[in-house]
């Protein structure tokens, strides 16, 4: 379980794989272990490191608030502290957000960058919906229970639901196993979804950019999609049917070739 300092946090951290470096962030309430059905394949081509953000997984937990640029600042502490310069750099959701900070804010470090299920500032709408999670997340006092039961119905199609019960069931396993995360450190972290805006630096990305949406997410819907496609000039988009905020589950062979693709045509 390797283990490095950076911007004063200790992050955990897994890696796999040979190749270039591909650094992937989690999404909220998620740790290193989010990407799981992703490495399998992306290791074949690529050194996959995984981290866990502050406040989740094994990494260290501060208190205090936090936004999407202060996350994407441990990114880019945490990679100089490996001693890796540049990197591809993927994130769904919350890690979409600290991946295009990064890429903004530090576009020499960052070869491609991978935003899936992404926005560019927060609206109405998904501060709503955001808001929604925190107070059941404080009521329930149990962050795995909420996820499954609050969280899920966002990331999958009503049909997922009633085609794969089971894997349903196995994916809400998955998540009672990892390391809890604490109800502070959810609603600090969910604070910095509600507060992100990074609309105004997207320009400041060089960086190849592959935008992915699920069609049928209500979240991150692809109404958001050409307020990014547009003012990051070297990007593409690409939406999965029949899919919702987490295509990496819903439709793995899918989303994994197709990103793969992506990611082996900015390699080296």
């Amino acid at each position: 379980m390797p283990k490095v300092k950076a911007n004063n946090i200790t992050f955990h951290y897994e890696q796999q794989g040979t190749g270039e470096p591909l650094i992937l962030i989690p999404y909220l309430s998620a740790d290193n272990a989010c990407y799981a059905f992703q490495v399998a394949e992306y290791a074949k081509h690529f050194t996959c490191i995984s981290l866990d953000l502050r406040g989740t997984g094994e990494s260290d937990k501060p208190e205090g608030a936090y936004s999407t640029e202060d996350l994407a600042d441990d990114v880019a502490a945490f990679m100089q502290a490996l001693g890796i310069q540049k990197a591809h750099v993927s994130g769904l959701s919350l890690g979409a957000a600290i991946g295009m900070w990064l890429a903004a804010k530090h576009p020499e470090m960052v070869k491609s960058l991978s935003l899936h299920s992404a926005w560019p500032k927060t609206d109405a709408y998904m501060q709503s919906m955001v808001g929604g999670l925190q107070s059941a997340a404080q009521g329930m006092g149990n962050l795995a229970e909420m996820v499954i039961l609050c969280l899920f119905p966002w990331c999958f199609t009503p049909e997922l639901y009633a085609s794969k019960p089971d894997y349903i069931q196995n994916l809400a396993a998955f998540v009672r196993s990892r390391p809890a995360q604490s109800v502070a450190s959810f609603i600090s972290q969910s604070n910095a979804v509600i507060g992100h805006d990074a609309e105004a630096h997207l320009g400041r990305i060089t960086a190849p950019t592959q935008i992915t949406y699920g069609r049928q997410d209500a979240a991150t819907s692809t109404r958001f999609a050409e307020r990014l496609k547009v003012p990051i000039r070297n990007s593409e988009l690409l939406v999965f049917e029949g899919c919702s905020h987490a295509p990496i589950y819903e439709k793995v062979e899918e989303f994994n070739n197709k990103t793969l693709e992506f990611l082996q045509r900015h390699a080296s």
